[in-house]
């Protein structure tokens, strides 16, 4: 058995093991639909459901494991089954912020403001 907040950051769902037990402490993270704590033990067989922004990832535990590991075995050890309509959700919400902020919308960059200076100089 493992604990689910060191199983999230060896399966790269978190990008490190603090993360990941903060994501448990703010009840985005579900095993079977039942919020946990991030020392809850993780099983074979059991359903991950991890809660990004508006979208709820599912994921199903293959195989457990203790160290990190390459991204590229990830797929060994957790098998992505969530809904193609909660992926869509997702997309939707990042496009959704791109669009609220332009690039370029906020500080002039150094180019900018230098251009500025030019002109006003002039």
């Amino acid at each position: 058995m493992a604990r689910i907040d060191k199983y999230l950051w060896s399966v790269r769902l978190s990008k490190t093991r603090s993360q990941a037990t903060d994501l448990c402490k703010t009840n985005k993270v579900f095993i079977d639909d039942t919020p946990v704590k991030p020392s809850a033990e993780v099983k074979v067989g059991q359903k991950i459901s991890l809660k990004k922004n508006t979208a709820i990832f599912t994921y199903e535990v293959i195989e457990l494991l203790e160290k990190r590991i390459g991204a590229k075995l990830v797929a060994n050890y957790i098998r992505d089954i969530t809904p193609p309509e909660e992926v869509e959700k997702y997309k939707v919400y990042q496009n959704a912020q791109q669009q609220y902020r332009q690039h370029g919308s906020g500080r002039p960059t150094t180019k900018e403001r230098r251009n500025l200076r030019k002109f006003r100089e002039q």
